[in-house]
């Protein structure tokens, strides 16, 4: 599986540091949150508003520089959005990963 990187923060940035750090923040505090709102939605069946969480989280997975996880979090929004919880291991995984990945900035 892919691993986080900090290649598309860092062209983002384009060397600031104080640019990095306050994205770096900003990922820390809404990926918990915005993860957690998607497991609330997906255990009381709410997959409209689990595609919503998704799509919100998909944004978090791309500035990560995660490109195939990317795809399947589009396709999993998708898919939720259709009654369907096809590709959600694989979201699920991408979400784990991230989370370490958050633990050790």
């Amino acid at each position: 599986m892919e691993q986080p990187n900090l290649s598309e923060i860092n062209k983002l940035s384009n060397g600031d540091k104080i640019f990095e750090e306050k994205i770096f923040n900003v990922i820390k505090k809404e990926f918990p949150l915005e993860k957690d709102q998607y497991f609330s939605n997906l255990e009381h069946k709410n997959l409209i508003k689990a595609a919503e969480d998704v799509h919100k989280l998909k944004h978090k997975i791309s500035i990560l520089g995660l490109e195939k996880s990317y795809e399947i979090a589009t396709d999993y929004e998708n898919n939720l959005k259709k009654g369907s919880y096809n590709l959600k291991e694989d979201f699920e995984k991408t979400l784990q990963v991230i989370t370490e990945y958050i633990n050790t900035l």
